[in-house]
C-alpha cells in the first residue's frame, strides 16, 4: 500500500504538471471509477483550472478555481504518468486528466482499487483523519495524549489513520523498531520518553523515505520491514515475523521487547 512518502512522491508530479492548467477532459477507463461519477459530473469539469494541489495523509486533493475539489486515493497501489495527450496509454491506465495545452496525466493503477470523486464547491471535505505524520506541529504530547485511550497494541494503533495520518503498515513497523518499542505493547502503556522516542522515529522515518517511489527503491534501505530471519541492523539478532489486524509485523525480539520495562 502507497504510504506517505510514496504519496508525497505522486504529489510532486500534480504539483509541477497540474497546477495552473486548465483541464480539457477527464476519462475514466475502468467500469469502478465510472460507477463513482456521473458522466454529466465528468464533463463540467471542462475549463476547470487547477488553482492548486494538497495532500492529506494518503488522499491527493485537486482543488479547481470554482472550489470544486477532485479526490484521488491511491488505496493499495498506484502512481501519475505525464505525456503528451496522444500518447499511447500505458498499461493499466485507469482514468486520464488531459489539459488544454496538449499534456495530459494518467492514472496507473495495477489493481484498480484506486478511487476518483469529485466534491462540489462549499462541500466539507471530512476525510477523518488525525495530524498528518510529516506534520512538525504534531507533537509528542498530542501523540501521548491520542494512545492514552488506546488498550491494545501499539503497532495497530498506529496504522489508524484518526490517530496518525499518512502512516501505513512499513513505516508503523520502521518507527518502532526505530524507537526501540515492541509492536505488542499497550499502546497506553508508553512512558513520556517512550512517546517522545516513538514521535522522533516517525518523523526521522518519513523524512527518510520521503521522494522515494514505493520500496523496491533501492536508495531505501528498510531495517526491519520484510526482514524476517535476518540479523538486526542493531544488535545482530534475528528478526521476527508476525501477523497483527492481518498485516505483517517485523520486529527485533531483542531491541524491541513486547514488556514494559523497569
Amino acid at each position: 500500500m502507497p504510504e506517505l512518502p510514496e504519496v508525497e512522491a505522486a504529489m510532486t508530479v500534480l504539483r509541477r504538471r497540474a497546477k495552473g492548467r486548465t483541464i480539457e477532459q477527464v476519462r475514466l477507463l475502468h467500469p469502478a471509477l465510472r460507477r463513482r461519477i456521473r458522466p454529466a459530473t465528468l464533463r463540467a469539469l471542462r475549463g476547470a483550472l487547477v488553482a492548486r494541489v494538497e495532500r492529506r495523509g494518503k488522499h491527493q486533493l485537486l482543488h479547481l478555481d470554482d472550489g470544486r475539489v477532485l479526490h484521488v486515493h491511491f488505496r493499495m497501489n498506484g502512481d501519475w504518468e505525464y505525456g503528451k495527450r496522444d500518447a499511447p496509454l500505458p498499461r493499466f491506465a485507469r482514468a486520464t486528466i488531459a489539459f488544454d495545452d496538449g499534456t495530459r496525466l494518467v492514472l496507473v493503477d495495477s489493481r484498480a482499487l484506486g478511487t476518483m470523486e469529485v466534491h462540489a464547491a462549499g462541500a466539507k471535505l471530512d476525510l477523518g483523519l488525525g495530524p498528518d505524520a510529516a506534520d512538525r506541529g504534531w507533537t509528542a504530547a498530542a501523540l501521548g495524549t491520542a494512545l492514552a485511550t488506546r488498550r491494545g497494541p501499539i503497532k495497530p494503533a498506529l496504522l489508524d489513520q484518526k490517530l496518525v495520518a499518512g502512516l501505513g503498515n512499513i513505516y508503523a513497523a520502521e518507527s518502532l523498531w526505530r524507537a526501540r518499542i515492541g509492536p505488542a505493547r499497550r499502546a497506553d502503556s508508553l512512558g513520556g520518553k517512550e512517546v517522545r522516542a516513538l514521535r522522533s522515529a516517525i518523523a526521522a522515518v518519513i523524512r527518510r523515505a520521503t521522494g522515494s517511489r514505493y520500496t523496491d527503491d533501492d536508495t531505501i534501505a528498510l531495517d526491519v520491514y520484510d526482514r524476517a530471519g535476518l540479523p538486526c541492523r542493531r544488535c545482530r539478532t534475528t528478526i521476527e515475523r508476525i501477523v497483527q489486524a492481518g498485516r505483517s509485523t517485523y520486529f527485533c525480539p531483542k531491541c524491541q521487547p513486547n514488556s514494559v520495562g523497569p
